[in-house]
């Protein structure tokens, strides 16, 4: 036989961000718990709002199953000891069943003597078992806790109540002095307590009192709500599914409405209207069917569509004060020139350890500069960079950016605009920001992504030197997201940059430019060029590339991305070929014998000595794969050299006791050995 089990926790209104996960988080907890302690169910549906966490655990057993078997243990031998006391495998056999050594018995098995025990076990009930709900709910992890009252017990918000139902049998969990019912709770001001008399009735229960407990029916309500809205007014709206996840967990009962504001804050860049909406009220902004930005907004109300021109005359207001506060600062930091601001940076610290922000600028243009050159950038690319790295701070110390923090970088990009700046140097300041989460939009412009890089760069570069080096569990500075975009950037530049070889140069240009002491060894050079290369594993496990191709292309001493993206493409595109594995054996062939002879690439090969066409053969299909760049033909042409090396072999005894043949054949072989090094070190490859 089998029920449906109800368990809801009530508690105090959570913040919108944690109810999705928390009750993820309680039917999976729930799950292992039933499954360890053997109770059979067929699948656990979850419901949310902002004042419950549920959880119903559809069709669980009544019981354990009951156990009656035989359980064989070691041999006799091995269960008694020479004086025929238990020995510890014996006493281990029967502890892990429960049981004790008086239980055992031996039996004849194939002319051997086993230890064995007759294990018979009544299922224990689930009204039981379910009482260890209580810990379930104990191991609940939130980004912050609270406490109340005198307790030691910590929760995302105060418990209020708890239902515990077994069909219509109440199981009474007991949480701090909160006992397990029947009883929930309605919508706080439309609806009233419920008795539930059966785990079954939860939902339409409470929907009778304004509480719509499937969080995805409260989302399909507020779509469709807001689908008539716009349709009836002829507008547009962009569906931010974060925006919409949030409302929805926001409310119990929602009901969309729409508002408006006066035309004249439509002058003020969108971004700063859409901020004051989105972000700070938990609006939609409202589009004309030309795509722009009008004088309305849509919000979900928590209740019904009483007094509703009420909320709605309240929510305008309260919009209206944020716009007036934006228009304010808008209008007074139009007042100043660029300059006016860039002076105060002097004044703003980027850190104590690190200095202000204006010496982080003047670093910046420095590793710009270097890498522009390094890139080949055409002049007016340069010029653009640096005139923006002399002002790309700017908006930081604006009273727009003070007040509004998520617009820093958009501000100054329209400041700089109506400042005359020209539009590849506004767009910058904006873009170096980008990308502002791990797969976020990145930079497109080409000095964007130039002022994008060099920022993060000499980030990374200043706080390792000052010893902030994030830790496994702690990255305080976002660190690995700086430099998981720095690689991101670089890839869709195409902008080749060998850390292991730049860094170095790097670290020598910034000397002297930063209160913190520069890393001047190579362990520390190496020990950021490291912290990369891992941001470039981040980035090939996210775009699913096999594991042993990661391995071999990161074990290679080339640090470029680009080029370690593009041997991995190669070695990932030919994984399965027939050819794969002949060929790639032939190469680590050359790589093993190397490392036997210790050889240190200490000779050059010597076409004089050739003692047979085998070897010049070799030497002069060498020579033409040298001039190939592209790692697709390289590999082609490795191909292709597979049985020109299977034939040098047979030929050749390559440990000659000539000592000059035998370094001729090594040097031979080590040519080949380092256009191989071009796609990775082809021993971490699993080939089959």
């Amino acid at each position: 036989m089998t029920k449906d089990y109800l368990f809801e926790v009530g508690i105090e209104e959570m913040p919108a961000h944690v109810v999705t996960s928390s009750v993820n988080q309680l039917a999976a907890k729930t799950k292992k718990f039933l499954q360890e302690n053997d109770l059979s169910f067929k699948e656990i549906k979850t419901f949310s709002t902002p004042r419950r966490l549920t959880i119903l655990v559809e069709d669980l057993a009544e019981k354990q199953d009951d156990i009656d078997e035989v359980k064989k243990g070691p041999a006799k031998k091995i269960a008694l000891d020479a004086e025929q006391n238990w020995t510890k495998a014996a006493q281990g056999f029967v502890r892990g069943q429960g049981m004790t050594t008086d239980d055992i018995y031996f039996e004849e098995l194939k002319g051997t003597e086993y230890a064995y025990i007759h294990l018979q076990k009544t299922g224990k009930k689930a009204n039981e078992i379910l009482m260890g709900m209580s810990d379930v709910v104990k191991t609940l992890t939130f980004p912050t806790k609270m406490r109340w009252d005198s307790q030691d017990f910590e929760f995302v918000r105060p418990l209020h109540w708890l239902v515990s139902l077994y069909g219509s049998e109440v199981i009474p969990v007991k949480i701090l002095d909160i006992t397990a019912g029947r009883k929930t709770e309605g919508h706080r001001f439309l609806g009233d307590s419920v008795v539930l008399a059966n785990a079954g009735d939860y939902q339409d229960a409470l929907k009778d009192q304004f509480v719509v407990v499937d969080a995805n029916k409260r989302k399909e309500m507020i779509v469709d709500q807001m689908k008539d809205l716009v349709q009836q007014n002829n507008w547009k709206i962009k569906l931010d599914q974060n925006l919409l996840e949030e409302v929805t967990n926001l409310v119990e009962y929602p009901t969309v409405f729409a508002g408006s504001f006066d035309e004249k804050y439509l002058q003020m860049p969108q971004e700063v209207l859409i901020t004051s909406m989105k972000d700070n009220q938990r609006y939609f902004e409202v589009y004309n069917q030309a795509g722009q930005l009008i004088n309305h907004f849509i919000s979900i109300r928590n209740g019904t569509r009483d007094f509703l021109d009420n909320v709605v005359s309240g929510n305008e207001k309260v919009l209206v004060a944020r716009l007036d506060d934006a228009q304010f600062f808008y209008d007074e930091d139009r007042k100043y020139p660029l300059s006016h601001f860039v002076q105060k940076l002097a004044n703003v610290s980027f850190h104590d350890k690190v200095g202000s922000m204006a010496e982080k600028m003047q670093r910046v243009r420095i590793i710009g500069e270097f890498l522009a050159q390094r890139w080949e950038l055409d002049e007016q690319t340069l010029a653009d960079f640096d005139r923006v790295s002399e002002i790309y701070k700017f908006d930081l110390v604006t009273q727009m950016v003070g007040e509004f923090a998520e617009l820093q970088g958009v501000m100054g990009m329209h400041y700089a605009s109506l400042a005359g700046e020209k539009a590849d140097v506004a767009l910058a300041i904006k873009e170096h920001y980008m990308p502002k989460t791990a797969e976020g939009e990145l930079p497109q412009s080409v000095v964007g992504s130039l002022l994008a890089i060099a920022d993060k760069l000499d980030t990374i570069i200043t706080f390792f030197a000052a010893g902030m080096v994030p830790s496994s569990s702690n990255d305080p500075y976002a660190l690995r997201r700086y430099a998981y975009g720095i690689v991101r950037i670089l890839l869709n530049q195409q902008w080749s940059l060998p850390f292991n070889e730049v860094l170095p140069e790097l670290v020598r240009a910034l000397d002297g430019q930063t209160p913190a002491k520069m890393p001047k060894t190579d362990d520390q050079d190496e020990e950021i060029a490291s912290f990369i290369r891992d941001r470039i594993n981040q980035y090939l496990q996210k775009n699913k590339f096999k594991y042993d191709i990661i391995d071999a292309v990161l074990a290679s001493s080339q640090q470029d991305p680009i080029q370690i993206l593009a041997a991995a493409n190669v070695l990932q595109l030919h994984h399965d070929d027939n050819q794969f594995k002949p060929v790639v054996e032939s190469l680590i062939r050359i790589n093993n014998i190397l490392k036997k002879a210790q050889y240190q690439g200490q000779t050059m090969v010597e076409p004089r000595l050739f003692t047979n066409s085998s070897e010049q053969e070799l030497y002069d299909a060498v020579e033409k794969l040298r001039t190939i760049s592209d790692l697709t033909d390289l590999y082609d042409a490795f191909v292709d050299l597979q049985p020109i090396i299977n034939h040098y072999f047979e030929t050749n005894l390559i440990m000659d006791k000539d000592e000059a043949q035998k370094n001729n054949r090594l040097a031979q072989l080590n040519t080949v050995a380092q256009l191989t090094e071009q796609l990775g070190d082809l021993s971490k490859l699993v080939i089959k």
